[in-house]
């Protein structure tokens, strides 16, 4: 038997799904499980044979997990698993196995189960409301109120995913230009060439010049910085700029920075 693994949730939501209320967790990397029961009540299954079951399954027993969940009674420990292999699961129950008056509901959880569990943390959707797609075909002024913040959060998620990925880019260009420095460090000649300390300053001037056009801009503008300081000074490092054209060089970055901000280069 493959060993449970504990799992630490951030986030627990309570989901109504046809009269039933089940328990979903999130987990820091964005997976999403169910406890299971929670479903095997709203079934009337046995919870036990049913966990016994998924530990035997080759491919459930990896979406399998114990979580502590908030419940009435504290915290407690609780058998989860992925929202995703909660079809593949329920597949495996004939309907000819449960009383009659249970059949209709595991053909809903069959089919919407999984997708409902998921959506209540990616759209804020609480409930399995079988009239609700049809009542958002109507134009009334709550259907559009609701369409238009459900556009708002995607649009809000839209913008999360850009800052990351702006995030990791300057994380990306700024260890790039750091390992850069070091070798050009190396290869020049302090009696030619500006000081490791004059290196630093225009450095610093590049990248605040290319962080506000960044900003406006929505792209990664330092490299186009450093193409305008090296055709200017007409180099192809900024560690190979002569010593004398040092404060010409840091006029000019700084006349630049004024053009933008209206302000001197802070330092």
């Amino acid at each position: 038997m493959a060993e449970i693994n504990a799992l630490v949730p951030v986030e627990q939501r309570e989901v109504e799904f046809y009269g039933d209320e089940l328990t979903a967790v999130r987990l820091d990397n964005g997976q999403i499980y169910a406890s299971i029961s929670q479903m095997c009540r709203a079934l009337s299954l046995d919870t036990q044979a049913q966990r016994r079951r998924i530990e035997r399954h080759t491919v459930l027993t990896r979406g399998l997990g114990v979580a502590k969940l908030a419940t009435p009674g504290g915290m407690q420990d609780n058998y989860v698993l992925r929202v995703d292999l909660v079809p593949l699961w329920l597949s495996g129950i004939r309907t000819s196995a449960v009383n009659e008056q249970v059949r209709p509901k595991l053909e809903k959880f069959q089919e919407q189960a999984a997708s409902v569990l998921w959506e209540a943390f990616q759209q804020g959707r609480l409930t399995a409301d079988p009239d609700f797609d049809a009542l958002l075909e109507s134009d009334t002024d709550a259907v559009q109120a609701y369409k238009m913040l459900q556009a708002l959060v995607k649009l809000a998620r839209n913008q999360v995913l850009l800052e990351a990925r702006q995030d990791m880019q300057q994380t990306i260009l700024t260890d790039h230009q750091q390992r850069l420095e070091a070798i050009e460090a190396t290869l020049s000649d302090p009696e030619r060439f500006i000081s490791r300390e004059q290196a630093s300053r225009i450095s610093q001037a590049v990248r605040a010049i290319g962080l506000v056009m960044s900003q406006r801009s929505g792209r990664n503008e330092y490299g186009a910085v450093y193409g305008e300081l090296y055709r200017n000074f007409e180099i192809s490092a900024y560690r190979e700029l002569p010593a004398q054209k040092y404060e010409e060089a840091m006029k000019w970055l700084n006349a630049w920075y004024q053009r933008l901000t209206n302000q001197d280069i802070p330092f």
